[in-house]
């Protein structure tokens, strides 16, 4: 038995594949069906391959096949919480395969050296979704060469976990005064944020603690090679 939800999306998926002969992408998946996010939309797509809907087509990003049709497997309105609640936890709570490949908002550009403006702009960034854990992610591009020797270099792309809340030697991003972004190191020391660079020729930036908000954990990088 499918939820409204799974019905929908499936319905999508059959109406693009025969439309275009494509699979539509998780951001057209997710404006279909008035999602908050990506990540409901990896869990769908998960129930309904346990389910034997749908599949993925191995070494192909985006890549769905309709297996048989929901009809007669759809579940009315007032049975859709129940068949999510009986749901195994583990499914649930599955993540995405390892060829899928999630657009992540990239921000514009944030400082490895002096902090600069940053978590503004709406463009995204294509990144391999087994490159991040759980969570909500969004994506930075590296500007400076202040945490070299933390392997991160001038235009390497951040891929960074949303969360207000890091423990001492963790990179964050970090918000000063509200107004200007950096990836540093974070420690607490004698009452203060200390935000540390992995490059000599660059000093700690020290600052009372009202004026520093963790942004997100440094998850994981992207680079380019030209």
């Amino acid at each position: 038995m499918l939820t409204a939800k799974q019905h929908e999306l499936i319905r999508f998926i059959q109406h693009k594949l025969e439309e275009t002969g494509i699979s539509p992408s998780f951001e057209e998946m997710k404006e279909a069906l008035d999602l908050r996010s990506k990540s409901g939309v990896h869990r769908l797509i998960s129930a309904l391959e346990e389910r034997g809907f749908i599949r993925r087509l191995p070494n192909r990003a985006r890549a769905l096949e309709v297996l048989k049709g929901p009809e007669a497997s759809f579940a009315s309105p007032r049975n859709v919480r129940a068949a999510n609640d009986a749901a195994p936890r583990s499914n649930r709570a599955m993540g995405p395969a390892a060829n899928d490949i999630v657009e992540l908002p990239l921000h514009g550009r944030i400082a490895a050296g002096a902090p600069i403006e940053a978590l503004e702009g709406q463009s995204v960034l294509p990144v391999p979704a087994a490159l991040l854990g759980p969570g909500d992610h969004y994506a930075l591009e590296v500007s400076g060469d202040s945490m070299i020797e933390a392997g991160i270099f001038d235009g390497d792309y951040a891929l960074v976990r949303r969360t207000d809340a890091a423990r001492d030697g963790e990179i964050v991003v970090a918000l000063v005064d509200n107004e200007e972004a950096t990836l540093k190191f974070l420690r607490h020391e004698d009452g203060m944020i200390r935000l540390d660079p992995a490059n000599g020729a660059y000093d700690p930036q020290i600052y009372a603690p009202g004026r520093v908000a963790v942004q997100g954990k440094l998850a994981g990088l992207l680079r380019r090679y030209h």
